[in-house]
């Protein structure tokens, strides 16, 4: 149990470092083009809608392994 528990916990460092990383990566390509914009701020939104529902569905298999555990 120890094992997946781990598992779980470096993908969610994997997955929060990921959306970190891509956000600061739009933020740059914005930085440097004009025209792209838009198309960038989309892609930060949506980065961020991510970054919520992954630790949404954290959480829930955290409240519901202890509830059933």
């Amino acid at each position: 149990m120890n094992q997946i528990r781990d598992i779980s916990d470096y993908l969610i460092i994997l997955i929060r470092a990921g959306a970190v990383l891509r956000i600061i990566y739009c933020f740059t390509r914005i930085a440097g083009t004009d025209e792209e914009q838009p198309m960038y701020r989309k892609r930060i939104r949506n980065v961020i809608i991510f970054y919520i529902l992954a630790e949404a569905v954290w959480m829930i298999k955290d409240l519901m392994t202890g509830y059933f555990a």
